[in-house]
């Protein structure tokens, strides 16, 4: 049998292979390379003549890698990985921080952190092309992993994976209550004190939620769940507890210096360790750009906003 002739196979054609086997639908996966479906299925039939073994499985129920598929997709994402590598080599000289990056970052960090970093990452790398993506925590880690974004902020710790990881920052978390409520006379309140409450908490899927979960189930609070109120956003709970819902924990960059003025609520700190989150940048091991991710993660380090703490590279462990 002859052998086969690789070179036939184009990196854009390696390219449709794994958009293919990610996607598993025919127009998801042509419109993320930008081409015309037929323009897809063409390229799949030329990619499995060439090598001569079926790549996909068609069914009405959609399309699926079959096993050798699987380990081409997987092995079309090494070369691809390669070749960025050899670009990235060959423009050693760039500056650091340039050309484009796209970046992940979790629904309750990206509308309070992104307006204040993003300026001053427009000034100091006025090369880089930043695409922004509000995921949750396990899209944005399936994508990082899927190649589909560079890299991600999210809250530690990081789910298993090949991932190299860099801290940011720590966020305390504050309570956020009613005016009227008993709480609103203290300077200051302990977990403790949360025995009893109703905490208002947001949907399944969001970490924040995880994150106040298990202070609810440290401190004996009630967390609002069940079909009578579910919060998708975090200018969700802040309304549910102007009007006397309950209370819930905001991260502080969430929170306007003016919050109580404009939200109708009052804003505590916690007495002592308060509780809180962990931020880090979250990337592939063998991303191409690792060292970017480093600088990124080391600019933001030097340039956090008022309230939150820097991390260094061994982000601490709250006891």
């Amino acid at each position: 049998m002859a052998p086969v002739d690789v070179t036939a196979i184009t990196l854009a054609e390696l390219r449709y292979v794994v958009a293919l086997a990610e996607h598993r639908h025919f127009g998801r996966a042509a419109a993320s390379c930008h081409i015309t479906q037929p323009t897809l299925s063409a390229a799949l039939k030329k990619v499995e003549t060439t090598l001569r073994v079926k790549l996909f499985e068609r069914s009405p129920k959609g399309v699926a890698p079959t096993a050798t598929g699987a380990e081409v997709a997987e092995a079309a994402r090494a070369v691809l990985d390669a070749m960025q590598r050899i670009v990235d080599l060959a423009g050693r000289g760039r500056e650091p921080l340039s050309g484009t990056l796209r970046l992940g970052m979790i629904p309750t960090l990206g509308p309070y952190l992104l307006p204040r970093v993003a300026p001053l990452l427009a000034r100091e790398f006025p090369k880089l092309s930043l695409v922004f993506r509000e995921l949750k925590t396990s899209d944005m880690v399936d994508e990082i992993a899927h190649h589909q974004l560079d890299a991600g902020i999210l809250a530690l710790p990081v789910p298993p994976g090949p991932f190299a990881v860099a801290p940011i920052f720590e966020e305390p978390f504050l309570l956020v209550a009613p005016a009227q409520h008993p709480l609103a006379a203290r300077k200051s309140v302990t977990e403790a004190e949360l025995e009893g409450e109703r905490v208002l908490l947001l949907d399944e899927g969001h970490c924040l939620r995880d994150q106040a979960l298990s202070i609810c189930r440290a401190s004996g609070a009630a967390p609002s769940e069940g079909v009578d109120f579910r919060a998708t956003s975090i200018e969700t709970l802040r309304h549910m507890v102007a009007a006397g819902m309950g209370v819930t924990l905001l991260p502080r960059l969430a929170l306007a210096d003016d919050e109580e003025a404009r939200s109708r609520v009052v804003v505590r700190p916690f007495a002592g360790r308060a509780p809180g989150r962990r931020m880090a940048i979250v990337w592939r091991k063998t991303h191409p750009r690792g060292a970017d991710h480093e600088r990124l993660a080391a600019f933001l380090r030097a340039h956090l906003p008022v309230g939150v703490s820097p991390l260094g590279k061994t982000p601490s462990s709250r006891p």
